[in-house]
Order: C-alpha cells, then structure tokens, then sequence
C-alpha cells in the first residue's frame, strides 16, 4: 500500500532546543498510524511540522508524493490535511454550527450542507447543540466539535493530538471509536498521537514510540501491545512475580 505521508529524516528546533532530532515514518494511505511518547517527547511537534505550524530546519515531509514542508498552513490545510490540535481550541463564542462551518472556509464546492449532516450523523449531541456557543460545552463535546470540524475540511489524512486528554474512560472509548468509524466509512488517513497508549494501539494499525526527540520504536500495533517495555511504561503492567522490582529501576531495551 502507497504512503500517503512520509517524514525523512526531520529536525525541527524551538529557538537553540532540537525538539525532534532526525525523526523517519510513514503513514500509509487509509490506515490508521499511533504516535506514542510522554509528555515532551516531540508528538505535538512532529504533527506542527507536518501541517506547516513549525518550519524544519533538516529532512522533508512528503504528503501524496509532494514535499510540504515549508509550506504555509492554510496551504497545507487546502491539500487536505486537518490539524486537530491538543487542546481542542474551538471558537468560543461561536455556536456549534458556525464553529462546524469555519472547517469548510476554503472550500467553493457545493456538499458543505450535507457534509454538515454527516458530522451531526457521527455526533447526534451537537446536532442537538448546534445553536450553543462553544465555550459552553464539556470537555467531550467540544472534542467532538473539534474533530467535526476537521472533517468539514473532507480531509484526506486527519492530524489529532491528544483527543483522549481529560476524557472520561466512557468519552475515550466513543472517541476512539469514532475514530475508527471515520477511517474505515469515510477512508480518512489518521495519524493520532497519544499519551493513552491504549486507546492509541486499540485503535491503530501502526504505532511508533517516540523519546527525547527520537523515534526508538515502531511495530504494528497488535505486536506493540505485546512488548515488554510497551506494557512496562506504558500500560502500567509489570510481571508481578518479580520481588522487590521497581518500575523506576527498569531499562528500557529499546534502541
């Protein structure tokens, strides 16, 4: 299957700091791809450098057989790829509709109506918010919000960072599960990148774990979920038979 993205070799800095240091991967088209990592590992960063938020300084990003990187947002953006950034960052005096609508600024075609339909197929509660303002919405919701808006862009590959952060387990699950809706009903390409490594390998089909900048490992998820240091450090399982072993005390065996 083509790789409908591609990073070689990048290195983007914030001011003298290397944030991610020669990262290599690939996104398949129509898969679903897990970025996992602590926090400050340089998740957020890969996902900025792809959707032209931050420049980098060494490497190229190839997206649908094109180099992108250096390229402005709004550029990137109109050759389909949405950025769902940490945080959700609605509009929040906006109501639901009008925040739905501003995804399909750029687009001159005439589907935005029924692309409007389809969200509200996939998220029923704004459909039954759509005349609430934004900022008035819970955590989840305006997930949702934010997600949808990204769909009414009709992206080809879909950026999302950090969609389970302050969810409930209940929340988590149906995001995911969305998540996997619109990969295989809608064929968006996704890149998600997680703290949640478990709701990040439910979900995915490939997954690389990143640390202090670097990618250290990448295997398909299923097998991930079967790793040693995987379970260790990130699905808080440990092998209970080990007296006295400390999760502190561990070493990662990875590169």
């Amino acid at each position: 299957m083509a790789n409908l993205l591609e990073l070689k070799n990048v290195e983007t800095y914030y001011g003298p700091v290397m944030a991610i240091r020669g990262v290599s991967m690939e996104v398949p088209e129509s898969k679903i791809v897990s970025l996992l990592g602590a926090n400050g590992a340089g998740k957020t960063t890969v996902l900025k450098t792809i959707s032209g938020a931050m420049d980098p300084q060494k490497g190229t990003v190839v997206y649908d057989g094109d180099e992108i990187q250096g390229q402005d947002p709004d550029g990137i953006a109109r050759q389909g790829i949405a950025h769902v950034p940490e945080g959700r960052e609605v509009f929040p005096f906006l109501n639901v509709d009008e925040n739905l609508r501003m995804g399909a600024f750029s687009r001159r075609d005439d589907l935005v109506q029924s692309d409007l339909e389809m969200v509200y197929d996939y998220f029923p509660v704004l459909k039954d918010l759509m005349r609430a303002q934004a900022v008035n919405l819970s955590g989840g919701q305006q997930q949702m919000l934010s997600i949808g808006r990204a769909l009414m862009l009709r992206p080809k590959l879909m950026l999302l960072d950090e969609p389970s952060l302050g969810l409930s387990p209940r929340l988590v699950q149906e995001i995911g599960e969305i998540i996997v809706r619109l990969n295989k009903e809608r064929g968006v390409t996704v890149l998600l990148v997680e703290q949640n490594a478990k709701m990040a390998l439910d979900v995915g089909d490939y997954g690389y774990v990143m640390e202090i900048g670097r990618i250290v490992m990448e295997d398909s998820c299923e097998r991930l979920k079967d790793a040693q240091d995987i379970q260790e450090f990130y699905l808080g399982m440990r092998d209970q038979g080990a007296r006295g072993r400390r999760r502190w005390k561990q070493r990662k065996t990875w590169r």
